[in-house]
């Protein structure tokens, strides 16, 4: 791998880690110059890498007016919510007709992560959370199925972003916890509801509130640079 890759790597995994944990808002610019002075890099490199976060909808290159977090309105949040709960019950009914104990450890392991962070009050449990959804997708073994998922859970985390309400993370920990033990047991009826359930009280916390600010991208990306987690 070269080092220009290499360097865009660690750029779109910091980028993407600062917009997942909701340290950039969505809205907020996202200019080339400041991204490349900050990790030392070319504006080639910060550019690379907003083309890949741009192909994952989590940014918006603008003609004339540069990149910015993607900044979804709040009437596409219904359709985003009824193509993920397709999405996600095509997980849980391939995940249930064969899913191995390695894939269950996988899974739990992710969920003590994810009870770390929120011990610690750690932001890393914002991102942590899709990210289990995302796991789930990817132990069906489908390259094509696990993209699909990973895009429109990352264009949910950015309407919350935007438009949700404050939550409790314990709640979506327990749901996680029940959901796995419904998948142990190969409960297809079971791990459905817990996933629909789950899925409709994530929608549920979507209201019309804009809180967006103007941003010290450098300053927030300053956290992210050099972090040993910016590459998971």
């Amino acid at each position: 791998m070269s080092t220009t890759s290499t360097r865009s790597d660690s750029i779109y995994a910091s980028l993407r880690r600062a917009i997942l944990e909701q340290a950039l808002k969505p809205g907020t610019k996202l200019p080339e110059d400041s991204i490349g002075e900050t990790f030392g890099v070319s504006r080639t490199s910060a550019r690379n890498a907003l083309v890949r976060l741009e192909t994952d909808g989590l940014v918006e290159m603008r003609p004339n007016r540069g990149a910015a977090v993607a900044m979804p309105e709040f009437n596409e949040a219904e359709d985003v919510f009824a193509l993920r709960r397709c999405l996600e019950r095509e997980v849980i009914e391939r995940l249930c007709r064969r899913m191995s104990n390695d894939s269950i450890d996988a899974l739990r392991s992710h969920v003590r992560e994810e009870e770390r962070a929120l011990r610690a009050s750690s932001p890393r449990s914002i991102r942590l959370a899709g990210e289990f959804h995302i796991l789930l997708a990817e132990l069906t073994g489908s390259a094509e199925l696990t993209g699909f998922v990973s895009r429109i859970v990352s264009r949910a985390s950015l309407i919350l972003a935007r438009f949700g309400r404050p939550h409790s993370a314990e709640c979506g920990i327990d749901e996680h916890l029940r959901l796995i033990d419904a998948l142990a047991a190969q409960d297809a009826a079971a791990a459905l509801a817990i996933m629909d359930a789950h899925l409709h009280a994530v929608e549920d916390r979507a209201n019309s509130d804009d809180t967006g600010k103007d941003t010290d991208v450098a300053s927030i990306l300053g956290r992210y640079l050099n972090d040993p987690d910016q590459l998971r």
